[in-house]
């Protein structure tokens, strides 16, 4: 059996490198855990933000006498808006612009 060997140049090492450390930083800015962190608390907030407006005498006496679904809906919903405010303010870096083999002749 003959084996193939692959001749890679220098050129053909760095434009692959640079593909796949775009597609790297593409998926972390999207898969960013403040998105689903932020995202999920405020799903969870407002679902039990609503049980906690349509919670009926019962279930606050049980509580003694504090809307606890309320309070903690409210709670969730601010953490969310926290964490996706600061996602806003704050995003991660865009990734470095792509290299060229004629860039680094040129250094």
């Amino acid at each position: 059996m003959s084996e193939q060997h692959h001749e890679y140049s220098e050129r053909d090492v760095l434009r692959e490198v640079t593909e796949l450390e775009s597609k790297s930083a593409t998926a972390a800015r999207l898969f960013d855990i403040r998105r689903i962190i932020g995202g999920l608390f405020v799903v969870y907030g407002v679902i039990v933000t609503i049980a906690g407006l349509t919670d009926d005498d019962a279930a606050i006496d049980k509580a003694e006498g504090v809307n606890i679904n309320l309070w903690t809906g409210l709670g969730m919903l601010l953490l969310g808006l926290f964490f996706l405010t600061w996602l806003k303010l704050r995003p991660t870096a865009p990734p470095p612009p792509p290299i060229t083999p004629d860039d680094t002749r040129q250094e």
